[in-house]
């Protein structure tokens, strides 16, 4: 009786590893379907364009004191002169500061933003993982060299739908 269970689990064993069922999605198609990617761009766009017009600004007065110096330079006494440069040197300085400074603000927003996007999608794919009793999902653009779509169910309806989109 042993051998005859031993037996029965030894050939029912394969049949338990083909019945794992494996899943997968391509969040590129995904994301730009999301309401909150579209939320994002808005909130990036106008974050962007902020860090673009007080760039511009600076730049602008930096142009106009520049302009005012070329024309006021053969007339300065030495120590106005070196004062003037000194001031506009440390205004160029400044603007690259701040075109630093609003580069990593916008990247590090960014971030947070698709962070958020990305967390929402990992619980969708959670519940529909827990839900369907997938054994794997993975994420098609995430550098997997090859995923077979005969073995492998495309998720990206029920995704979708979790989503709201």
């Amino acid at each position: 009786m042993k051998k005859f269970i031993l037996a029965a689990c030894i050939m029912l064993a394969p049949l338990g590893l083909m019945a794992q069922k494996f899943g997968h999605f391509n969040s590129t198609e995904i994301v730009p379907l999301m309401p909150e990617y579209t939320t994002a761009q808005s909130e990036l766009q106008t974050l962007g364009k902020q860090y673009e017009d007080d760039l511009k600004r600076m730049q602008d007065e930096f142009q106009k004191k520049y302009e005012e110096y070329q024309k006021e330079q053969a007339n300065l006494l030495e120590n106005v002169r070196q004062r003037r440069e000194a001031e506009l040197q440390d205004l160029s300085n400044r603007i690259q500061q701040s075109a630093q400074d609003n580069q990593q603000a916008y990247q590090k927003a960014y971030n947070e933003k698709m962070q958020a996007i990305s967390a929402k999608i990992t619980a969708a794919v959670k519940v529909i993982g827990d839900a369907g009793g997938y054994v794997y999902i993975m994420d098609t653009t995430a550098g997997i060299p090859y995923i077979s779509t005969k073995l492998s169910t495309d998720i990206s309806a029920e995704l979708k739908k979790a989503l709201g989109i």
